[in-house]
């Protein structure tokens, strides 16, 4: 009774270590890894870097700009976001105001986009991105950019 008794402990001992050393990352290790994602988008966007800009959309990514257009999938959103930033190529900033998982997964990313115009005022603007976990790392599957009413 007491050598199954120890085994018995020693099985559930051995379980648990071994699970926790496989545990999921905290919110705060996924915020962190989503900020950085945001980071690298602005910098992909400043710098015109295609190839960081498609390792970090979803090959389905969707966006909507403030002007209505729609960009379907990586390579119109590349295309239109490469057009943007060079016919627009004033400084850009986005900070996020919050970070709301919808599950491990999947997050809403709410920031604001601002860009300097040439006279150095701000378009001020409203960006949310939807973020998902895939192949164990964060992608932007969708933005939207919105022009807050006054």
């Amino acid at each position: 009774m007491k050598k199954s008794t120890l085994f018995s402990l020693f099985t559930l001992t051995c379980v648990v270590l071994g699970t926790a050393q496989n545990a999921p990352k905290t919110d705060n290790e996924h915020v962190t890894t989503i900020n950085a994602l945001i980071e690298k988008y602005t910098y992909s966007r400043e710098t015109k870097d295609t190839s960081l800009l498609q390792s970090i959309l979803t090959t389905d990514v969707d966006q909507l700009v403030s002007s209505g257009e729609w960009r379907i999938g990586v390579d119109m959103a590349t295309k239109g976001m490469m057009q943007s930033s060079g016919s627009n190529p004033r400084e850009r900033t986005i900070t996020i105001d919050k970070i709301r998982f919808l599950n491990s997964e999947s997050a809403i990313v709410d920031t604001r986009y601002e860009i300097r115009n040439t006279d150095g005022t701000k378009r001020k603007m409203w960006s949310t991105f939807i973020v998902v976990f895939e192949n164990n790392t964060w992608k932007i599957s969708a933005i939207r950019n919105m022009l807050p009413a006054k």
